[in-house]
């Protein structure tokens, strides 16, 4: 009988001392995604000129990233960027993001209009990823980690990498 009552108090302790280690590791964690990046990107797809867009970027949002990919079972960004500048405003882009990239008449950022191409550098020199302007900083784009996703340009990795924004050459 007493060593069932140690038990129970020795369990007992346990779980109070799991249970503050527990609620103590919460509240020290730093949030890794901001808590209004999520009403943010809403509100740049709420306020989309072309519903045909909104359309296009929600049927994609979450498609896997595939090299070579240009369907719903996986795309990559020059894919993307091909079928929805095909599909959205009939614009027929070269296939690759750095061929794409010669196609753009080039503008700053404050500048942008939505469906406009930005190109980055993640490699270093030559273009090697496109997306697709928005509005209020914001761009979609498939991402080869996260698949067709929505972003913030405004990111200090995408700053860094952008190499040239633009509308397509008439």
């Amino acid at each position: 009988m007493i060593i069932l009552k140690l038990q129970k108090n020795n369990i007992k302790g346990i779980l109070f001392i799991l249970m503050l280690i527990v609620l103590s590791s919460c509240g020290s964690r730093k949030p890794t995604v901001s808590p209004n990046s999520a009403s943010k990107v809403a509100y740049a797809m709420s306020h989309l000129k072309s519903k045909q867009l909104y359309r296009f970027i929600n049927d994609w949002t979450g498609v896997r990233y595939r090299l070579g990919g240009l369907d719903k079972g996986g795309i990559d960004c020059s894919g993307f960027a091909f079928l929805l500048q095909k599909d959205i405003y009939g614009i027929s882009l070269p296939r690759r993001s750095r061929d794409q990239a010669t196609t753009i008449k080039e503008k700053s950022i404050s500048q942008l209009k939505e469906g406009d191409l930005i190109f980055f550098s993640f490699g270093g020199g030559a273009v090697d990823h496109v997306g697709i302007y928005l509005n209020d900083t914001f761009f979609v784009h498939a991402s080869t980690t996260r698949g067709v996703v929505v972003d913030d340009l405004s990111l200090p990795a995408y700053q860094k990498a952008m190499v040239k924004a633009g509308s397509f050459k008439n």
